[in-house]
């Protein structure tokens, strides 16, 4: 890990879309049965939709914490009430701030453009060293193989360093993320 620092509170982004692949779904249950099984507080972005939906779901039928950060430029119809704790950012930007202030690590699930300015955003700073927790990324099926290949790409190009890579974990499984949190530097 990043520190020698127990991971409570994990961010995690994720799709929200309407139809996810089977595939898809049982990944966020699975994850969801990780966190609650870990005693780990979810924190996400608070939709009522997509895998954000079925991810929040999961984890308060296993009696889990979850804290859902909305912005107001979402639909009110998408708040949702049943959440350990609720915030409302005006923005974006501070919605990502809060997230990232309160994660001990964050995890990327398959996703869309949402999930990759997050994604992006958070390794921004952990390379700026605004944050110090670990970053990591649970590759389905290879979903994320494709922006590895775009990372080394931009290793071979000369446009970032092997440092840099290092700081975005994967796993398959929820199981092997964690496992490789706790050997990343």
């Amino acid at each position: 890990m990043t520190e020698s620092k127990i991971i409570r509170n994990v961010a995690v982004y994720l799709g929200s879309g309407k139809n996810p692949s089977p595939e898809c779904r049982q990944a966020a249950v699975d994850f969801a049965d990780y966190l609650a099984a870990h005693d780990m507080t979810l924190v996400f972005g608070g939709s009522n939709k997509g895998m954000m939906k079925i991810l929040a779901d999961a984890m308060l039928q296993r009696n889990g914490r979850v804290v859902g950060i909305f912005t107001r430029c979402l639909s009110e119809k998408l708040f949702r009430d049943d959440l350990t704790e609720s915030i409302i950012t005006d923005t974006l930007a501070e919605r990502k701030a809060e997230m990232l202030r309160r994660a001990d690590a964050v995890v990327a699930l398959p996703g869309s453009i949402g999930t990759l300015d997050e994604l992006f955003d958070a390794l921004a700073q952990r390379k700026l060293r605004t944050i110090n927790c670990p970053i990591g990324v649970l590759n389905l099926n290879g979903f994320y193989d494709p922006l590895f290949a775009l990372l080394r790409n931009s290793k071979e190009a000369g446009l970032t360093s092997s440092k840099t890579l290092s700081l975005l974990c994967s796993g398959s499984t929820p199981e092997e993320l964690f496992e490789n949190f706790s050997k990343a530097k």
